[in-house]
């Protein structure tokens, strides 16, 4: 028997709820530049030159890709302000 099976769902190994955590997903487009999802990435995502520079990559080839996992509510606020910006961007629990 697991000596975790009395623990609720969202429960640590301590017992302590954790928060949700969910997705932050950008996909490509035909109007932004590769320097622009970089800088976007590390202004608003917190990313690195490198993180940022290897998600755009992936982005580009494969249309889409998970740019940041957390609560959703803070990735709601970096979601509002990629959509400024207009990327396409949505949130995935």
């Amino acid at each position: 028997m697991d000596h975790h099976s009395h623990l609720t769902p969202g429960a640590d190994a301590r017992g302590t709820l954790e928060p949700p955590r969910a997705a932050l997903v950008l996909y490509n487009d035909a109007v932004h530049s590769f320097n622009e999802v970089i800088d976007a990435l590390m202004d608003i995502c917190g990313h690195d030159y490198v993180q940022a520079e290897q998600c755009a990559v992936l982005i580009h080839y494969r249309g889409s890709l998970a740019v940041k996992y957390g609560a959703p509510e803070v990735l709601r606020t970096m979601q509002k302000k990629l959509q400024r910006l207009e990327f396409k961007v949505k949130i995935e629990n």
